[in-house]
């Protein structure tokens, strides 16, 4: 975990007082509500459906034991004794009173936590691989580096008021676990001709009302020169984002206009004024940085468990859950562990106060006190022996954690929707747990393999449904909640965006939509190893319309008119 010096504590503190005083002033009527909304913005708090929701930053998506015992003190004294893990990495409470938000600011800055720019238009929480700096693959740690663009980014005065909002996203491993492809900028490690790392830049991604996958505007770029091109990339942002049109505001709407080609030549123009200047990064800074967060001294082991081993042969159960939720480690006789937060019947990504105390204790029981928060809202023990995962199964099985589904259909990645938020045009979290409780035989789980399936509750997108391989999203029709599904999204390497497959359903009928897609996919399948979203590359969305809506040469609409409403 990287440990705060004093100038970053100072910072933090200053920041509690000052927002302290002018949650005073408004809740005084000193501030009207026009002149406290940037401010309460700028601190993460919002005013939701029912009540404020505030977003506590979680950089790059580690948390210390310490501090995850604090969010569960968080959750039981200022909210209803539960939080919810964002697509962000960042944590969401979702009832505080708003006297009592500084207090909570307050406490959280005693654990290093804060929730400075988790909101407005600025660069927001850096967001990465969840198995960053114990990857195998990795080429190198992308966690010093979201370190340093959290530095650079943090109350940059040049960067605080932008045409919108502004996302970053770092991947260390060709494998992308970070979904860069759909970031404002996104970061791949590379090597170059030399062979020495650096990175390949991607611009103008994003998803909402207009989903887009990034350009790469420079295949290599010589790590020293990460932050002077990121400001290039930035002021070329500033200087000509829309302002005047919150939905055009972007930097994908501007890379568009400009051309990807266009976009690169002005950012390469504007970084001449920058190379090799103030803000080139010196391979001490990297030292320094990298010494703050205290690599765990890792034992000596075997590279294999008998424990592990015998386990695997006596349980299925334990079987199931170690293909799924058991990750490589780059350290021998180690592994990193899911705890999936998808279980059926609970919000996904909501955890209580004594699942956060318990999750805590494990991770310092079974690690060196570290956890980890994935942009698919799970947590992750990066750090178990593997002699120790038996015991840790068992246990996780007490605390309904080990669900085996990472991957599968009913590991979903759902925003609050419209039983929070007031944006939405429809709730989430009730199809998400209809649609698990339709699929929540494991061994038909493991049948249908490896698919994704995304619900956001209006266009911004905040459930990812755009890069899902199945996508849902709520629409709204004469003030009716309908949802709209598109099928082909996918994160990664090989990024790309849903398409729609045709009219929407109300929300009783889409689980028997995705059962139709599902016997769609099955039926189609050359074999068990061909993903679903394989299959609909391979063969086009059209047998899925067939299927969902009936026979497009049918002369009667009727089956069409009793299952969809346009």
């Amino acid at each position: 975990m990287y440990q705060y010096d004093d100038i970053d504590q100072r910072m933090v503190a200053e920041r509690v007082a000052q927002f302290r005083d002018q949650t005073r002033r408004f809740l005084a009527g000193k501030l009207s509500e026009a002149e406290f909304l940037p401010l309460r913005l700028q601190n993460g708090l919002y005013i939701q459906k029912h009540a404020p929701m505030l977003r506590v930053a979680i950089p790059y998506g580690l948390l210390a034991a310490r501090q995850l015992r604090m969010l569960a003190h968080v959750a039981r004294r200022y909210d209803r004794g539960y939080g919810h893990f964002s697509t962000r990495q960042n944590i969401q409470f979702n009832w505080p009173k708003l006297e009592e938000v500084p207090d909570a600011l307050a406490e959280l800055a005693t654990v290093q936590m804060h929730s400075i720019q988790t909101s407005g238009n600025c660069v927001r929480n850096t967001t990465t691989d969840h198995f960053a700096g114990i990857a195998p693959d990795e080429i190198l740690d992308p966690l010093v580096w979201c370190e340093l663009i959290r530095q650079w980014s943090t109350f940059n005065p040049e960067f605080s008021f932008l045409p919108r909002k502004f996302k970053i996203a770092v991947s260390g491993s060709p494998a992308d676990r970070a979904a860069t492809w759909v970031h404002d900028i996104g970061l791949h490690a590379v090597r170059g001709p030399d062979g020495e790392p650096g990175f390949r830049v991607i611009v103008g991604g994003g998803l909402g009302r207009t989903p887009m996958v990034g350009h790469a505007i420079r295949e290599y770029l010589a790590w020293p020169h990460l932050l002077t091109y990121l400001d290039a990339v930035l002021r070329v942002y500033n200087r000509h984002g829309r302002r005047d049109n919150k939905f055009k505001a972007r930097i994908k709407i501007l890379v568009r206009e400009l051309t990807p080609e266009g976009f690169a030549r002005q950012v390469e123009a504007e970084w001449q004024h920058l190379r090799d200047g103030p803000g080139t990064v010196p391979a001490e800074e990297l030292a320094r940085i990298a010494e703050r967060f205290g690599r765990p001294a890792y034992p000596t082991l075997q590279a294999t468990s008998a424990a592990h081993e015998t386990a695997l042969h006596r349980s299925a159960p334990y079987a199931r859950w170690a293909q799924r939720n058991v990750h490589p480690h780059r350290v021998p006789g180690h592994a990193a562990v899911t705890l999936s937060l998808k279980r059926t019947g609970v919000p996904p990504g909501d955890v209580t106060a004594d699942e956060m105390e318990a999750i805590a204790a494990l991770s310092e029981r079974h690690g060196f006190g570290e956890v980890r928060v994935t942009h698919e809202q799970n947590l992750i023990l990066p750090d178990v022996r593997l002699d120790d995962l038996p015991a840790l199964w068992e246990r996780l099985r007490e605390l309904n954690l080990a669900t085996p589904n990472i991957g599968l259909l009913t590991n979903i990645i759902s925003c609050p929707g419209g039983d929070f938020c007031s944006l939405a045009n429809a709730v989430s979290i009730p199809l998400a747990e209809a649609i698990q409780r339709r699929f929540d035989d494991l061994d038909h789980l493991h049948d249908i393999g490896e698919l994704d399936l995304n619900i956001s509750g209006c266009i911004n997108a905040c459930g990812h449904h755009h890069v899902g391989h199945i996508g849902i999203l709520g629409v709204d029709k004469s003030g009716e909640e309908w949802y709209q599904v598109t099928l082909g999204g996918n994160q990664g390497p090989q990024a790309a965006i849903g398409r729609i497959i045709g009219p929407s359903f109300a929300r009783g009928q889409v689980p028997d939509v995705v059962e139709a897609l599902l016997a769609c996919y099955l039926a189609h399948r050359v074999s068990e190893d061909e993903r679903f979203v394989d299959v609909v590359r391979r063969i086009g969305i059209q047998p899925f319309k067939d299927r969902v809506y009936g026979n497009a040469d049918r002369a009667s609409q009727a089956g069409t008119e009793s299952l969809a409403h346009s």
